[in-house]
């Protein structure tokens, strides 16, 4: 670790989260301990979180105290994480629905977020400054497992507009400060490639950070460019927010030279899990308990695959309980040889976000298309289906709110982003079908690459 690194680490990074009101340095010291906890005592750890944090939603959040009184349900009976089960799950539409109801009292500097998550259901919903806190230390502790930290150089290719849109003064100093640089996702045209591959040679960076689907499209361009970078010192490439598939893996890790390490979660779910040295997803126990149900909503044993449910056990300002993420997977009993305590696992599946392609031929990220729809007030849901390069079909199941004036914006939007010629057409549904895997996609491109 350069001394630089450990400035940034160590003096910087806590200076600039205690500015903000954060208690993440507090949180990280007490993961890098509990990380090493046997099985056991990590289940005692959870059951006490558990028990605590509902009893603090109980008496502080309007819905869940409504909810616990119906059904007779005392926090302080609870004795095991199996007994969660008495409580409903929950999905995007009850968060909708009950949107204030779900406001601790009392609650301060909620921030208000959206997404349209990987099934395409926009949600409107609040984090507080201890759930950031959580998962930003969960964050860094991933990240340490493969020997870098904050500090390092990054490369960040991602396509957030909170992110893209917040290049203020303040924002860039901090990024100086930590050494990383943003590269938009968004379009990942020829010219765009040539300049993200000479930004990382000129960069050298530590790690990158960014969409599978994205780092792959820069890794296949330099390679075919003939461009090297497995020499320039990059030690992992950090992806999340999509499935990451076999032959991203490989071609990423052969041109940049490094190990790619996967991660889950969103900015609803939080830090879910992570991908450790050893080839392991370890789920942030300390913070999130996952279950796995089936179609009808029972929990399935371990080794058996079905719906990922999250209970963050950090959100009790706005509380996300037995939470549906539409994400497919499963547990496993077994240990990762690395030695940490921390449940794995098993299986993640879906998580697809795809790029559709432009009337120029440029690779254009799903992401870029989604906002327009997620923030649109009305749409329940959405799907997103390219057939070729002049021709996309946007489906949308729509409620009371929808405003039908809403189509100009949305064929605007999306002629912007892929071409004055190309053929929007809205359609409007009833229901979108799952996936056979049970996941939603929300944009499927027919368009050969």
């Amino acid at each position: 670790m350069s001394l630089y690194t450990q400035i940034a680490a160590n003096v910087l990074f806590p200076l600039h989260e205690r500015i903000k009101g954060h208690s993440t340095i507090e949180v990280f010291r007490a993961m890098e301990e509990s990380q090493w906890y046997t099985p056991e005592q990590m289940q005692e750890l959870q059951v006490r979180r558990l028990r605590d944090f509902l009893a603090r939603i109980g008496s502080t959040v309007p819905y869940y105290r409504s909810l616990f009184e119906r059904l007779n349900f005392n926090p302080a009976d609870l004795a095991s994480v199996a007994e969660l089960q008495q409580l409903p799950l929950m999905g995007k539409p009850d968060i909708r629905a009950n949107t204030d109801a779900l406001k601790a009292e009392g609650a301060v500097d909620l921030q208000r977020f959206n997404t349209g998550g990987s099934s395409g259901e926009p949600l409107i919903f609040f984090l507080g400054k201890e759930r950031v806190s959580h998962d930003v230390a969960a964050k860094r502790r991933a990240t340490r497992w493969w020997d870098v930290d904050i500090g390092d150089t990054e490369i960040v290719v991602w396509g957030s507009p909170i992110e893209l849109g917040s290049q203020d003064r303040i924002r860039r100093l901090r990024d100086g400060l930590f050494r990383t640089s943003l590269l938009p996702a968004f379009e990942m045209s020829e010219r765009n490639l040539d300049r993200f591959v000479a930004e990382i040679l000129r960069t050298r960076p530590r790690m990158l950070f960014g969409y599978p689907s994205s780092l792959h499209l820069i890794a296949r361009h330099a390679r075919g460019k003939g461009v090297t970078l497995d020499n320039i010192g990059i030690k992992v490439a950090f992806v999340t927010s999509e499935r990451l598939y076999d032959y991203q893996r490989e071609e990423i890790e052969a041109v940049f030279g490094c190990r790619v390490a996967n991660g889950y979660g969103g900015r609803d779910a939080g830090f879910i899990a992570h991908e450790c040295p050893a080839g392991n997803f370890h789920i942030t126990a300390e913070d999130v308990i996952v279950e796995i149900v089936d179609e009808a909503g029972q929990v399935l044993p371990h080794g058996e695959t079905g719906e990922i449910v999250v209970t963050h056990l950090a959100t009790g300002d706005y509380p996300f309980v037995r939470y549906r993420t539409g994400d497919v997977g499963a547990l496993t009993r077994r240990n990762c040889e690395c030695g940490r305590g921390l449940p794995l696992l098993e299986e993640l599946q879906g998580r697809t976000t795809d790029f559709v392609i432009a009337e120029d031929g440029s690779h254009v990220h799903g992401l870029a298309l989604i906002y327009v729809l997620r923030d649109l007030p009305g749409i329940s849901s959405f799907k997103i289906t390219q057939h070729s390069q002049q021709a996309i079909t946007v489906q949308i199941v729509r409620d009371d709110e929808y405003d039908p004036a809403n189509e100009s914006e949305i064929r605007a939007v999306f002629r912007a982003r892929l071409g004055a010629g190309v053929l929007v057409d809205v359609e409007y549904v009833d229901a979108i079908a799952r996936e056979k895997s049970g996941k939603f996609r929300y944009i499927v491109s027919h368009v050969q690459r």
